[in-house]
């Protein structure tokens, strides 16, 4: 029988003087008297007690009273922090710059993404000339009033005549495909609705597209357990009751399945996975009835590159850690051929193909290299690009002369360029105007040893005037898992850090796939911790190295970054000042019973078995808290609408470390409204994220804000 009332808020009553540091004390109002349930689960033997169980009902009026109490708490504390303000408008003014996406060409038009700086949602454009301004081609600021809706996916059919739109409202994965006529710019009446993890992939013919959903959920929008999801065709001007089914497992409830069709309409393909590692890919001709399988997974990735003449390319990890790329003729699937090799060192991290060539974006040390191949791999020469960084684009059609990409490093906004595909000559398109002066900042990369002597790599952004002696502010940031590779970026928050003499780090940690498959494999399930000993040993480096020290040190990371903070909070309490996780797993017992959890079972291993259960509870952020223990300052950063990683996860992680914490330091909940796990979210309100994120790191680690004059360059 579920309690009426498991929340009470003791405002106005008591107050608490937080100050672990040498800042000015805040008056902390006391924390929501957080009732304490009794279930407790058996695991395989082992009882493991989840107090707060009550407050993944996220549709709960006691779960609502206590996100409010939670946020007046957190809000209060903010709002006594002096130079809140002035961060505010230091991040407001960096990031109000243009922003402006690489073209690519959809029939007559040219299509980009631009912002001019502070709306909440980039506007579509298009012209007929890539050197000229063009004209508004869908402005999604005007789907809802507070810029809360957000483009998730787009695509444009085979002729250019249509552009099909994703939207998801507040945050949310789920999104409504809406089509628009080009000709017109005006919505046609097609509409899909229940879609997640997919956009519209159209035939090859522009008469319609392909789509994944799931049934219409029974309950918990945005917390029940998503299955079977399914692979339909929409021909436009018909209605999504009357769209065609094109592939099902109903065997298999828990995998996903995307449709990709061949350029000349010959052949459909079907991927299926799953989770987030492990592929399969099935076909047919499209005048068959069945699918086949034509490279059995799940012990592999498998991704589609390109179709030409009956035979598929396609990117692999088989055999190949660093990947390579492969052709298998669909007409005698027997065995596939090597057109790529793998590189030794360096990752095949994508291909893409434009005018009658590949081109391959390597990570060498997480860094990007792109060269040029055509479609038997012959070498045709190495893109020769303008810096070092992180690129993106390199994609086009296949009569293309010239395509656009895009180029980013922690110092330098996204810029673009034009590549001539005949001559391999890059040229300048358009570069943002910023208003810092990047001439007074470095990024360094190091390489230090964790704990069993891997060596890691490390970017570190600082002034170029900073002097080694242990006193520096410094933001930590990892993610380690998932195959997602950190490469350098573009920032404003950590460049308004580094301007007040912070150091802004980046570890590329085992999990992710910075060095090939093996990388990813280091990192998951059994060796999970491994990637908290990654992110403990660059903690420790920082601190010997003297870039900064234990009080003035805080480590940062979302979603399965929030994982990696919470669980290396819980065992090194003493190494950190600031701890600030972001939308994290917390509950790793139980992250596979909500959405798509059940999909991350293939990195982290599931307590439904028992052996894993052993590994992942040992480091389960949530269950490895201990009483009388002084913890960090940790601000845990969540949203009502995330469905990706249910609020849950924070609400119980940070409850239980409010019962347990033995110091002064504050530990705070900050719940955002109509926002989710990240993608999409606002100008508006990222802003105000990063505002209270820093303001309560700087009031944490004793370090004062300066007002900087801005400075464009």
């Amino acid at each position: 029988m579920k309690p009426m009332c498991k929340v009470v808020l003791l405002v106005g009553l008591v107050t608490i003087m937080t100050s672990c540091n040498n800042m000015k004390q805040i008056k902390q109002l006391p924390y929501p008297a957080t009732e304490r349930g009794e279930v407790v689960d058996n695991y395989f033997g082992t009882k493991v007690a989840d107090p707060y169980r009550w407050l993944e009902d996220d549709n709960s009026e006691a779960t609502s009273e206590w996100v409010k109490a939670q946020n007046i708490v957190t809000q209060d504390y903010l709002s006594q922090i002096p130079f809140r303000k002035a961060i505010h408008q230091r991040l407001t003014e960096l990031w109000n710059y243009p922003k402006e996406s690489a073209p690519s060409k959809h029939g007559e038009w040219w299509y980009y993404s631009y912002n001019n700086g502070l709306q909440n949602q980039s506007v579509l454009y298009r012209t007929k000339n890539p050197s000229e301004s063009g004209e508004v081609f869908l402005d999604p600021n005007t789907l809802s009033e507070d810029g809360t809706v957000a483009l998730s996916a787009l695509s444009f059919s085979k002729n250019g005549r249509y552009c099909a739109y994703a939207a998801a409202a507040s945050g949310s994965d789920w999104v409504e495909i809406r089509v628009i006529d080009t000709d017109s710019k005006k919505l046609t009446s097609d509409k899909i609705n229940w879609v997640k993890f997919s956009g519209a992939v159209w035939a090859p013919d522009s008469k319609g597209f392909y789509y994944s959903a799931y049934d219409v959920p029974k309950k918990g929008v945005y917390s029940s357990q998503n299955q079977f999801q399914k692979v339909w065709y929409h021909r436009l001007g018909t209605t999504q009751e009357t769209d065609k089914l094109i592939y099902a497992d109903m065997k298999h409830p828990l995998r996903y399945f995307h449709a990709w069709p061949s350029d000349d309409g010959k052949w459909l393909f079907v991927t299926a996975s799953e989770g987030t590692s492990g592929t399969e890919i099935l076909y047919k001709k499209v005048t068959d009835k069945k699918f086949r399988v034509l490279l059995a997974g799940f012990d592999a990735d498998y991704a589609i590159v390109e179709c030409q003449n009956d035979k598929l390319y396609y990117v692999t990890n088989r055999e190949a850690s660093n990947y390579t790329l492969a052709r298998i003729d669909l007409n005698n699937p027997t065995k596939s051929e090597t057109v790529i090799p793998e590189h030794e060192r360096n990752l095949l991290e994508s291909v893409e193909s434009a005018g009658g060539y590949l081109f391959a974006t390597y990570l060498q040390d997480a860094q990007n290299k792109v060269y040029q191949y055509d479609f038997d791999g012959k070498l045709i020469r190495e893109v020769t690009l303008p810096a070092i960084g992180s690129v993106g684009g390199f994609r086009g059609k296949e009569d293309a002369s010239e395509i656009y990409y895009s180029l980013s490093n922690y110092t330098a906004p996204a810029t673009s360029y034009r590549y001539d595909i005949a001559t391999g000559e890059s040229t300048l398109h358009k570069a943002p105007q910023v208003n810092f002066d990047p001439s007074l900042f470095v990024t360094e990369q190091v390489f230090y040893p964790s704990k069993d002597g891997t060596k890691i790599p490390m970017f570190i952004t600082h002034r170029k005037d900073m002097k080694l002696n242990g006193k520096n502010p410094c933001y930590l940031y990892a993610y380690g898992g998932f195959q997602i590779n950190l490469t350098p970026g573009f920032n404003p928050s950590a460049i308004m850090f580094v301007e007040q003499g912070g150091i802004h780090c980046v570890a590329n940690l085992r999990g992710g796939s910075e060095y090939g498959e093996e990388w990813h494999k280091a990192g998951m399930k059994a060796n999970k911790q491994n990637v908290f000993d990654d992110f403990i040993a660059a903690a420790e480096y920082l601190i010997a190295e003297k870039y900064t020290s234990s009080e003035k040190l805080a480590i940062a990371g979302g979603s399965n970054g929030g994982l990696l903070v919470g669980a290396c909070e819980v065992q090194r309490p003493d190494l950190y000042a600031v701890c600030l996780p972001a939308v994290g797993v917390m509950d790793m017992l139980r992250y596979h019973k909500f959405t798509i959890g059940w999909g991350w079972a293939v990195e982290y291993g599931s307590s439904d078995n028992e052996e894993e259960f052993k590994y992942i509870y040992r480091y389960s952020p949530l269950h490895n808290i201990r009483e009388g223990v002084k913890y960090p300052a940790t601000l845990v950063t969540t949203a009502d609408h995330d469905d990706r990683v249910v609020p849950a996860h924070s609400f119980k992680f940070a409850a239980q470390m409010q019962y347990c914490q033995a110091g002064e330091c504050p530990i705070l909940i900050r719940i955002d409204s109509k926002a989710g796990h990240g993608a999409g979210k606002p100008t508006s309100k990222r802003i105000e994220e990063a505002a209270d994120v820093y303001s309560f790191l700087f009031q944490n680690i004793g370090t004062e804000y300066e007002p900087v004059a801005p400075t464009a360059q």
